[in-house]
């Protein structure tokens, strides 16, 4: 049986006195919970108690990503929550197709994006129910008189604006809001939508905490460490030095060659950024990557001792390398590097998810459902959210200093694996360049989970420094065809520092228990649709041929195949496409359809003018002239 952790139950204790009517007026939530904390079960436990009270009806969960869709799916689905809770209810990943985005279930995910594409079938959606609303990363979001008053700054600011705006009607709409957010606060400065802001001192604006109507749940590292929610973090900082050309002079003339600088300094300095660019683009980047893979390598074969496997087999629980790139052209040269130093038939082992590479969710939901792969080069796809156990190192390999952004990053390798063996063996790895700017970020994250420190230590002095949009991968590019021109650089030394409990933490941690199994694939609501989608499209496919052969295509309007009449007719007889249909609904169609021939249902489809134009359409379609060339 599984327990809740502190801030789990924290939830539950609210949302029972929502539901109780104990709460007062209070309909906002904010879950501050560190990335890797677990914040997938917060809205499993507010909807099983809202709804089952009747104060909601439904849930809506939004996410930042397509790629989370499914786990947040998954969080409903798991059945050893299930179990424990006592809860029945089921959501679906949900498109953007017409019709009820719940089709039948207690709710539904979409993400930002979808939301943003088709603003009116979600409002309407709302105005038919009332939703317990959660939206995930909410940090993401700006507020929107901020955004307004910004006047577009950045493509990056314009694009998360505009996911604004058609968020903010829902949760007017909503009957409960849980937001939840792995940090409070945006890289910009800007306000958070929706959150409440108090004056601080010296005129800094913060989130208000203690404003009336709201509850907060906090989880904090050092809290999530006590509990053995997370994993201590082990940095390897790689220092380095890197030459390039500086930008051609305004009279013309040859650029100047800057450099060799090294990465490790006392203080950020006007060279840190370019020695950065250029060493993750050249001779550095590949040393920093071996050492990554070679860790990965070691603890693979450390954990196959312990598990007893055999060479052949690949069991769970080995470890995974997370390698995140500067941009996708940088990620395809990692993977090459990558594949030279494994056998050719090791490299299947390694994959590639960028936003231009196809089926980059598939592989995403390989990299976390599946053995193999055990390698990921990405950009930026998978440092939020992704919920991967496995991955033990990182390569970080990104300009992006932003905090909350590394924060992210490093939390991919800090959730517990249980087929990993006990806690105390366990460890995240994070390889990085020893520059400054991560210099600061690993000191505010060894301060805030309460590891042992030196009494004179002191935080890297950091002087205000520009901070480019590095999500942007444009940039980059823009900034290396236009500005600086990489050289060359190579790795130096590498310093290993782990960031370890403290002493304020001893007490948690002899009370922790140990890690619970996870389920690995669950039949979620939007893979059972696919599935009897596919099912369905089998059926008809098998009719067809089978009619084709009795001649019976010739009954059918010129310019259409057998197979598109059947699933016209099917779509008349059932009232509505496949596409449109809830589970029950398509369970029902595969009965049907196992019962009746769909040739004696084509008089459906006499005189039906949309069938009549697809047809058509079909018909007088021709190829591109390069296809036809090459065919």
């Amino acid at each position: 049986m599984r327990s809740l952790r502190s801030h789990q139950s924290e939830l539950l204790a609210i949302v029972q006195a929502i539901a109780a009517g104990e709460a007062g007026g209070l309909r906002d939530i904010l879950a501050a919970v560190t990335p890797g904390g677990g914040k997938s079960l917060l809205p499993v436990l507010a909807a099983n108690a809202l709804i089952g009270a009747g104060l909601c009806e439904r849930v809506c969960w939004v996410v930042p990503r397509d790629s989370l869709r499914l786990q947040a799916e998954e969080a409903f689905a798991d059945p050893a929550w299930r179990e424990a809770l006592g809860h029945a209810l089921s959501v679906r990943a949900a498109d953007n197709s017409p019709g009820d985005p719940c089709r039948g279930l207690a709710g539904y995910v979409t993400t930002y994006q979808g939301i943003a594409a088709a603003p009116d079938l979600h409002l309407a959606a709302f105005r038919r129910h009332r939703y317990l609303l959660v939206v995930d990363e909410v940090h993401h979001l700006p507020a929107l008189a901020e955004a307004d008053a910004a006047g577009g700054r950045d493509h990056a600011a314009d694009a998360a604006a505009a996911w604004s705006a058609p968020i903010e009607p829902l949760l007017s709409l909503a009957g409960v809001r849980l937001l939840l957010s792995g940090t409070l606060e945006r890289a910009d400065g800007r306000r958070i939508l929706w959150l409440p802001y108090r004056r601080a001192a010296g005129g800094k604006q913060e989130v208000d905490l203690a404003a009336p109507g709201w509850a907060v749940v906090g989880y904090s590292r050092a809290r999530a460490l006590a509990e053995r929610a997370v994993l201590p973090v082990s940095f390897g900082a790689l220092d380095g030095e890197a030459a390039w050309l500086g930008p051609e002079p305004e009279g013309g003339g040859e650029r100047p060659r800057l450099g060799p600088h090294r990465l490790r300094a006392p203080a950020p300095h006007e060279a840190t950024r370019p020695a950065l660019f250029t060493a993750l683009r050249t001779g550095f980047a590949e040393g920093l990557l071996r050492r990554a893979f070679l860790a990965t390598r070691s603890l693979r074969a450390e954990r196959r001792r312990a598990l007893g496997a055999a060479p052949e087999e690949t069991p769970r629980g080995l470890g995974k390398l997370l390698v995140v790139a500067p941009d996708q052209r940088e990620a395809r040269r990692y993977l090459d590097l990558l594949r030279h130093w494994v056998p050719p038939g090791q490299t299947g082992s390694m994959a590639l998810a960028v936003s231009d590479e196809p089926g980059a969710q598939e592989t995403l939901a390989s990299f976390r459902l599946t053995a193999e792969p055990s390698i990921l080069v990405t950009v930026a796809m998978a440092y939020e959210g992704l919920d991967a156990p496995e991955v033990a190192v990182v390569a970080a390999l990104t300009h992006i200093r932003s905090r909350p952004w590394l924060e992210q990053m490093v939390a991919r390798a800090t959730r517990v694996d249980p087929r990993a063996g006990p806690y105390e063996s366990q460890r995240a790895l994070v390889f990085h360049p020893d520059d400054p700017l991560f210099a600061r970020f690993r000191w505010r994250m060894e301060r805030e989970q309460g590891t042992r420190a030196k009494p004179d230590r002191r935080p890297p002095r950091q002087p205000a420094l520009a901070l480019p949009d590095w999500l942007e991968e444009e940039l980059a590019e823009a900034r290396e065809r236009q500005g600086i021109i990489p050289l060359e650089s190579n790795a130096l030394t590498l310093r290993l520092s782990t960031l370890r409990p403290g002493p304020d933490l001893a007490a948690g941690l002899a009370a922790a228990r140990a890690p619970e199994d996870q389920q690995a694939d669950l039949l979620t609501p939007s893979r059972a649709e696919r599935q009897l989608r596919h099912q369905l499209g089998d059926l008809v496919a098998a009719q067809a041929v089978e009619d084709s052969a009795e001649g019976l295509s010739g009954a059918i309007p010129r310019g259409a195949s057998l197979y598109h009449a059947y699933n016209a007719a099917l779509k008349r007889v059932l009232g509505k496409g496949r596409g449109e249909m809830s589970v029950e609904e398509l369970e029902a169609a595969l009965g049907w359809l196992g019962r009746n021939r769909l040739r004696e249902h084509l008089h459906l489809l006499e005189g039906d003018h949309r069938f009549g134009w697809a047809a058509r359409q079909r018909r007088d379609w021709r190829p591109p002239v390069g296809r036809r060339a090459r065919a």
